[in-house]
């Protein structure tokens, strides 16, 4: 399913912030509540963020590897089940609040209860074959292996290829339960008629299994450093552009193989969801390459991207899966193309509507029916902080354009999501915080600022406490329930 044919909603909330007792999200009984909810609310989509392992300031958008998945997702209660660790282990893992991701506390303490967990295990052939299926989670174990041999330098001051084979298993060990559990969940899903929208970031991590292991597919010096990097101009977000510093992909050299890396890394996401969204996507048509020697991502240009043939290749291996486009920022003709031909639905986002431009995209009557249309995305603020942060006269535009002319703009929210939920738009997503209608300080992630992000939980209290009858009403009425 290239582009959308049928009317339908979902929720954008990403695993990590799911309630549970063991300081993040995993893939236990909570997962299947969360999807109780979705289907009883007459949601039919979920979407999460990347499942990679994230980096120090905890972003999956920059991970070791773009195929591994983040090990703190596997459910404790199963391995306790399972007997891989203790009940007592169990215990002693509990949070001390039910309210924010504990990095902190995941660092400190979750690997060594998971390689308990892997000494235990008694089916080391199974986990052993599983790896000989999935060459690049096998990449992904070694690099962790040797990366831990090497003292964690950077990879190109390592000094031994030698790995404790004890720390290549505990790796293998963790993927094979995160994907065997994450399996039985998006079983579940379908089977109550949810689908499940990942997300597949454009770059990866300098840092990585990807570029350790494939460096000519990379833009890369002598010595193995980036002669350019990855970010994007300034914007709304950013006065001097984002320096992202992911390592650039060397374009002619990837096509030259048919895009084998980007086709066997869209197999396996595709193996993991439903549907998929390609971030960045401006960055397929033309890419902003910052010189490695920068101070700002002023400094800057656009380079020309792998465009159409590209998206042929990701259109061969995704068959009828969806594949959405993020095509937000600075969106020129050429991109405007380039989606128009991919046929992939590109993203309205309704924060985006009121700067100004009554011509924008982003205002709902704008929306065409080939598109996912969000009140925010996971980069924004919250909808209350962002109706809260608008002056008089634009906040009160905004509400009434939705219908809502009352005094009170507090109560206004329920006239936002009817008018995202009326419009042409195919699907239409909410974040779980614009559902619950909490403020700025639960927002997922602000760009540019590398502390204090992807931290974000509710309980299962808050969960509760969604209007389900309200929901499944506006589905039917506005034609979204399947």
């Amino acid at each position: 399913m290239t582009a959308i044919n049928e009317r339908s909603s979902g929720v954008l909330m990403h695993v990590s912030s799911l309630h549970g007792d063991y300081s993040v999200g995993s893939f236990g009984k909570e997962t299947l509540e969360f999807i109780d909810f979705l289907a009883d609310a007459g949601f039919s989509y979920w979407q999460v963020l990347p499942f990679t392992i994230p980096d120090d300031c905890d972003s999956p958008y920059k991970s070791v590897s773009a195929f591994a998945g983040n090990p703190y997702f596997i459910d404790l209660p199963t391995l306790e089940r399972e007997g891989l660790i203790t009940t007592l282990e169990l215990e002693e893992a509990r949070q001390k609040t039910p309210y924010l991701v504990e990095s902190k506390l995941l660092s400190l303490s979750r690997e060594l209860l998971l390689r308990k967990a892997a000494s235990r295990a008694t089916n080391r052939g199974e986990v052993l074959d599983f790896m000989k299926e999935h060459p690049y989670l096998d990449e992904a174990c070694r690099f962790l292996a040797l990366d831990k041999a090497n003292c964690y330098l950077p990879w190109q001051d390592w000094k031994t290829e030698a790995y404790a084979e004890e720390d290549y298993f505990y790796h293998a060990f963790t993927q094979y339960h995160f994907y065997k559990q994450w399996q039985a969940v998006k079983s579940y899903a379908n089977q109550k008629g949810i689908s499940i929208i990942g997300d597949l970031p454009i770059y990866v991590g300098l840092h990585s299994a990807d570029v350790y292991f494939h460096k000519d597919q990379f833009e890369l010096d002598e010595r193995g450093y980036p002669t350019g990097v990855a970010g994007c101009p300034p914007d709304y977000f950013s006065v001097d552009g984002q320096m992202w510093g992911n390592p650039l992909y060397r374009w002619s050299v990837m096509k030259k193989d048919g895009f084998a890396w980007w086709s066997a890394r869209m197999a396996h996401t595709l193996s993991l969801f439903d549907g998929v969204r390609i971030d960045h996507f401006r960055g397929i048509e033309s890419y902003w390459r910052i010189p490695a020697t920068a101070k700002t991502a002023r400094e800057g240009k656009w380079c020309k991207g792998p465009g159409m043939a590209f998206v042929r290749a990701m259109k061969a291996v995704a068959g009828d899966r969806m594949i959405i486009a993020e095509d937000l920022g600075d969106i020129p003709p050429a991109v405007q193309q380039l989606l128009e031909k991919s046929g992939f639905p590109g993203m309205r986002v309704f924060q985006f509507a009121f700067l100004g431009d009554p011509k924008t995209p982003h205002l709902p009557h704008n929306y065409p029916s080939n598109c996912v249309a969000y009140t925010g995305t996971h980069d924004n603020n919250t909808l209350l902080g962002y109706v809260w942060e608008q002056d008089t006269d634009t906040r009160r535009q905004m509400l009434e354009y939705c219908g809502y002319t009352d005094d009170d703009w507090d109560s206004g929210y329920d006239a936002i999501f009817r008018t995202m939920m009326r419009s042409h738009a195919g699907l239409v997503i909410f974040p779980i915080q614009d559902l619950l209608g909490f403020g700025a300080d639960t927002r997922m992630n602000t760009p540019g600022r590398a502390d204090g992000n992807w931290g974000y939980r509710i309980t299962k209290e808050q969960l509760a406490e969604l209007d389900i009858t309200k929901y499944r009403r506006w589905n039917a009425l506005y034609g979204r329930m399947h």
